[in-house]
């Protein structure tokens, strides 16, 4: 509420500002001291309201700051008639001026608005939402991209889920840089992702996949980069961490570092941290055999929540670090007779994150969260054989 009030009060005072220079200019000329002129300051008002409100306002206020200028006012005399046309002349310049930049600068606006549109919405077809259930687990997940409100540049936070015959495969990784190129990685890594987690039978020869296709996009960036500027290309780097959910709620972890995630319990939060995770994707080349954690079954209960750096990294004006941990116990301890799900869990820290960073992220967000779906379906009956015709003679003889 205080902050909307804020944008009306600048809002206003925008609109004003141009009127209010013309009347303190005319009240300057009609009050001047002898020799003094100020007639000549008239010529940034169509400046200023090209500015601020736009190229209406610059038309009107300007004829009229153009037409004041020919008019002798003042107390100490007519100025000259070559000066006052001279100061009609450098309004009129201006007006032409403001009008003309005013309007390219609205063509530039929506040409970067509409550039944002459609990089938007490549990201979220790429991040596309996950199922609610996949394999006996519910699942939800969330973004917010670095900017005012959350929907700011486009970045490079990637996660998706694959029910596969070797179980529930869940990728989360960040991509090093903001934008376009960051994005191209996010999709190169996506689209390796969907296709070797069906293929590969352990997650290290998943891990290899993936690095070879991160190889293989920056080779070709680098090819195709203009004047010897793929030099960025060989500093890129992607943090990653892919788990797999066996059938009995093992999970099994990978780390290319990546923060580790976080279990919910009924009694709080706990960050994990089983071991040191492996260097980022692109920096170091893999070991012959990546070494697997195990995170151990997830319980009925309890809620597995994965996330990227930039929600732990998030500052607000002061700049205190957001409380992850915290905000994840309090999500634990106020939740409802129902227990939790993953969809609260993701929109809690979503809106906490909002709240602690002003709406002001200056990372990219991810979250997600996976729990033991309460509806998880057992072994199925087998329906009773009917009786056989000589079983049932026997039982009506007897």
């Amino acid at each position: 509420m205080i902050r909307a009030g804020a944008v009306r009060c600048r809002q206003a005072l925008v609109f004003t500002l141009p009127g209010l220079w013309v009347v303190a200019v005319v009240l300057c000329e009609l009050l001047r001291p002898l020799g003094t002129q100020f007639t000549e300051l008239l010529a940034a008002t169509p400046a200023i309201a090209c500015a601020g409100t736009g190229r209406r306002q610059c038309i009107l206020l300007g004829g009229a700051c153009a037409l004041f200028a020919l008019l002798p006012v003042g107390p100490s005399g007519h100025t000259g008639a070559g000066t006052r046309a001279g100061t009609c002349a450098a309004i009129l310049a201006v007006i032409v001026a403001s009008y003309l930049t005013t309007g390219r600068r609205r063509r530039l606006a929506q040409e970067l608005e509409h550039a944002k549109e459609v990089a938007t919405a490549a990201q979220h077809a790429l991040l596309r939402p996950l199922p609610d259930r996949l394999d006996g687990v519910a699942l939800a997940a969330g973004h917010l991209a670095a900017g005012r409100g959350g929907v700011g540049s486009v970045g490079g936070d990637l996660y998706e889920a694959q029910s596969t015959d070797h179980g529930l495969r869940v990728v989360m990784g960040d991509v090093r840089g903001h934008g376009l190129p960051a994005l191209a990685t996010v999709a190169a890594l996506l689209g390796g992702f969907r296709e070797a987690a069906h293929d590969e039978p352990a997650l290290p020869g998943l891990l290899r996949r993936l690095d070879r296709t991160l190889q293989r996009h920056l080779r070709d960036r680098a090819d195709q980069a203009e004047d010897g500027a793929a030099g960025g290309a060989g500093e890129e780097f992607v943090t990653l961490l892919l788990l797999q959910v066996g059938p009995g709620g093992e999970i099994t972890a990978l780390n290319c570092g990546h923060p580790w995630p976080h279990r919910l319990t009924p009694t709080g939060a706990v960050s994990l941290a089983p071991g040191d995770p492996l260097p980022p994707l692109g920096l170091f080349p893999l070991p012959a055999e990546p070494p697997t954690t195990a995170l151990g079954p997830l319980r009925p209960g309890e809620t597995l929540v994965l996330h990227t750096d930039g929600a732990e990294d998030a500052r607000d004006a002061a700049g205190a670090f957001f409380p992850l941990t915290g905000v994840l116990a309090e999500t634990v301890h106020t939740a409802p007779a129902g227990g939790l799900t993953p969809a609260a869990v993701v929109d809690r820290v979503r809106d906490a994150l909002l709240r602690h960073t002003g709406g002001r992220l200056t990372d990219d967000a991810a979250v997600l969260a996976l729990a033991p779906a309460h509806d998880r379906p057992g072994p199925a009956a087998l329906p009773a054989p009917p009786p056989r015709p000589a079983l049932a003679r026997a039982c009506r003889r007897a």
